[in-house]
């Protein structure tokens, strides 16, 4: 069978990991850089740029740079809005289904597809690395997303041309990745705290020989490194004098300000001061000294909110923290020495340390995506779901028919009975959460059965049929018991895309694949032409005296060709006077060389040469 790979779908950054010769490896760029930032830039030129690229560009360009998209997820508008954190993002207006976000151009852009757009560049990865076509992938969830941002992660896995074998619950990923080939750890009860950059879990699961059960799981998936950014990031602009609640503050401002807390929060993992240098045009400077100390005061509000669900995952799970083997900590947020005295303080041990924060639910998404595709391992996931799925009854009360932490794959069935006298239908919501009351859970979906016979009040029954599979997706069937009359749904979650819509999304990028091609490798040349002719300038600034004037001459009409084509549309053009303006410099680069040997041989004796 072909290879999958396993996708680290992160807030901050990506990863993807592949199982080569039994081993998982996370595969690097070409610059041997596994990490791919979860950024997209949006440039005023109508071009996008992804990861690296994208950051690069916000620096130096105006535009829209989209961070923490996963974020958003499964979210509808208004939930947007009042979202916390630096808002440089702009959503465009209309029925609350789906966030939109409005970039450079006037178009919008939800999250599903850009999140796509960040899974094909990793298709793309381990394709270049694997030397096949890549089709099929395990990707990871936080633990607690819920059936709408579940099903909107499947969504952009389909968009960006990937079967999606599994969605796999992140700490359970991380605590398959721990586990495999280290005998010392291969039983007992296990603590995953995973604090990514925009997410926060925590499960308590049982290791048992390659058996791997999910006894509870809690969390946030509004709560990450993100929130300690943005709590610095304020703090810098107020000391700046710069008001950005009042949507006036430029973006570019807005990023250098993040980027800034960013950088400062990562110095702080190893250094107890750091210097704080904070400038933007038309503000005061923000010039001093940041202790660890202050900074981890700044963001103490905010790690408290990790305690709660800490607390919940152990009662859930019916142990004490005293009864665990073990607490692993996942995710880069981890790094900080705040964090790791918080999972100390809750649970009472010093966490494990020797698994790699950052690579280690990628490896295990891969050694899942390599089990399924008929890997030699032996290995069991029994996952579970982290919220309880219900219907709504009589009053806008809350059934539950599948529980919270309940085992996944799982099945569950109540019956139901007629509320009106010679009632012929029954409506069915499905809801999703905790409370008791349908106006405070999520509203999953809505069908109607039809066709119940009509009799007295309480004597219809209705069976009514929750299927969960292995990713937490859910299908509900109604069943009246007389007359067998059926009716089913698979749950679409108001805020995913529906088939149509994805099916429009990959015809749209088919029939444009041609002109991106061609405008993609337009792009290629002109970057190649610029850092040619960047380099060939520093080089007759340095040296130019070894050229005579004719030679010079036609070195400057080259590279004044290569200048004006730059600009141009011609790719053809291009690559054709960057071949030229090669071979014209060709002797001087020798006589440059010929120089370098020179110098470095001057005033030094034969003997050296021996």
């Amino acid at each position: 069978m072909a290879r999958a790979v396993g996708i680290d779908l992160g807030t901050t950054y990506s990863l993807v990991a592949v199982v080569e010769n039994g081993q998982p490896r996370v595969l690097p760029d070409e610059r041997g850089e596994t990490r791919f930032p979860s950024a997209l830039f949006c440039g005023r030129n109508g071009r996008d740029s992804l990861g690296w690229d994208a950051i690069r560009r916000a620096r130096d360009e105006e535009g829209d740079l989209l961070l923490s998209v996963k974020r958003f997820m499964g979210k509808g508008t208004s939930w947007a809005k009042g979202a916390s954190g630096l808002k440089t993002w702009k959503l465009a207006e209309g029925e609350d289904r789906l966030v939109r976000f409005v970039v450079e151009g006037g178009r919008a852009l939800s999250p599903i597809e850009i999140s796509a757009k960040y899974l094909a560049a990793l298709k793309q990865r381990a394709e270049a690395h694997l030397k096949e076509p890549v089709k099929q992938a395990v990707i990871t969830v936080p633990a607690y997303f819920d059936d709408a941002q579940r099903q909107a992660t499947k969504d952009a896995g389909r968009l960006a041309g990937l079967e999606v074998l599994r969605l796999l619950a992140e700490p359970t990923a991380a605590a398959v990745a721990y586990g495999i080939g280290k005998p010392e750890h291969d039983h007992g009860r296990y603590v995953v705290f995973d604090l990514g950059g925009g997410t926060f879990d925590v499960s308590v699961l049982a290791f048992e020989r390659g058996v791997f059960q999910v006894l509870s799981t809690s969390g946030d998936t509004a709560l990450g490194g993100d929130d300690f950014d943005h709590a610095l990031a304020e703090q810098l602009l107020r000391e700046a004098g710069i008001q950005h609640n009042d949507g006036n503050v430029p973006n570019a401002v807005l990023y250098q300000a993040r980027a800034t807390a960013k950088a400062l929060k990562e110095q702080l993992t190893d250094a107890e001061r750091v210097t704080v240098d904070f400038t933007v045009p038309g503000a005061r400077p923000v010039k001093r000294e940041l202790t660890r100390d202050e900074y981890h005061a700044l963001i103490a509000p905010i790690l408290q909110r990790c305690m709660g669900p800490c607390q919940n995952a152990l009662k859930d799970a019916g142990l004490k923290a005293s009864e665990l083997s073990g607490v692993i900590l996942v995710g880069g947020s981890t790094r900080m020495p705040a964090v790791r005295q918080l999972a100390r303080e809750v649970f009472g041990r010093e966490p494990l340390l020797d698994a790699h924060p950052d690579e280690v639910v990628a490896v295990g998404a891969a050694l899942q995506a390599d089990l399924l595709t008929g890997g030699d391992r032996d290995m069991l996931l029994l996952d579970v779901t982290p919220l309880s799925l219900g219907l709504e009854t009589m009053g806008g009360v809350v059934e539950k028919v599948i529980p919270r932490n309940t085992a996944i794959p799982a099945k569950a069935m109540a019956t139901f009975t007629t509320f009106a006298e010679n009632q012929t239908a029954m409506d069915i919501h499905v809801v999703q959460g905790e409370r008791e009351r349908v106006q405070d859970v999520k509203s999953l979906a809505r069908f109607k059965l039809r066709g119940i016979p009509p009799m007295a009040a309480g004597l219809g029954r209705v069976e009514v049929t929750f299927a969960l599979d292995a990713d937490g997706l859910l299908t509900v069937t109604a069943r009246e018991q007389m007359t067998g009359a059926t009716q089913s749904v698979e749950v679409k979650p108001s805020y995913g895309l529906t088939d149509e819509e994805v099916e429009r999304m990959l015809m749209d990028s088919l029939e444009h694949a041609e002109a991106d091609m061609s405008e993609r490798l337009l792009i290629e040349e002109r970057v190649e032409a610029v850092r040619i002719v960047d380099a060939t300038e520093k080089a007759l600034e340095a040296d130019g005296s070894l050229l005579d004037p004719d030679e010079r001459k036609r070195i400057d009409d080259v590279m004044d060709r290569l200048r004006t084509a730059v600009h141009g549309q011609d790719r053809h053009l291009i690559h054709n006077l960057v071949e030229e303006l090669d071979k014209t410099t060709a002797d001087f680069a020798r006589r440059r060389m010929s120089r370098s040997i020179m110098e470095a041989m001057k005033n030094r004796p034969m003997t050296d040469f021996a």
